[in-house]
């Protein structure tokens, strides 16, 4: 059976990495989906030690990686990645759910799925 979400090697290296820092012996990287974004919804990581009622978790490559129920079905089948590029690192999600998303890369749409009430445009950091 495919697992529900998983790592990258590099996401996995740069997770165990930030958790080793963490200092929190069950710590674990919480992926969760909000409302919000141009597309509909955007994707949100945290670094989380608590197992909550209806978590999924997962260890992958020696992560443990926390999803929450309502987020479940809109990042079942999904990778996090780790990427690098000129303008620095940092998370992504693979998404086979997302039938469109954002230049940004931070928010996505499903099919047939309704935009959240709320939704505004990329936010970007410069």
């Amino acid at each position: 059976m495919d697992m529900p979400i998983s790592i990258s090697e590099a996401g996995a290296a740069k997770a165990l990495e930030i958790l080793a820092r963490n200092n929190k012996p069950n710590a674990g990287v919480r992926v969760f989906i909000k409302s919000g974004g141009c597309s509909g919804y955007q994707y949100g990581m945290a670094i989380d030690d608590r197992e909550l009622e209806g978590d999924t978790v997962v260890v992958d490559r020696g992560v443990r990686l926390m999803v929450d129920r309502m987020s479940l079905d809109l990042l079942r089948g999904s990778q996090v990645d780790y990427v690098e590029n000129m303008m620095g690192g940092g998370f992504t999600v693979h998404n086979p759910n997302a039938t469109s998303s954002c230049g940004c890369g931070h928010s996505f749409r499903t099919d047939g799925a309704n935009v959240p009430e709320g939704s505004g445009g990329c936010s970007t950091s410069a």
